[in-house]
């Protein structure tokens, strides 16, 4: 599973939220989608790969600028997963 962090501008409140959320999840095979205005950053988890020019063009038409992508593995946290 990958860990794709998406750090946005323009993000003001949970409706500014649920607009990338949708988006996202409208194009992508996503797990989890989660955005947070106050940290300025959506959270992406995904099995399949993401295109990132298509990820941009996706939350730039709702309005608001990908300002970076990162991506890396997702390793989930918890007690069980220490035990592994």
């Amino acid at each position: 599973m990958k860990k794709i962090t998406v750090k946005i501008d323009g993000m003001m409140c949970g409706m500014c939220e649920s607009h990338v959320n949708d988006a996202v999840r409208g194009k992508f095979p996503v797990k989890k989608v989660k955005s947070s205005h106050a940290k300025g950053e959506t959270v992406i988890l995904t099995e399949a790969d993401i295109d990132e020019a298509a990820l941009r063009a996706a939350i730039d038409a709702t309005g608001y600028r990908v300002l970076s992508v990162e991506s890396g593995p997702y390793r989930k946290k918890g007690l069980l997963s220490r035990l592994q």
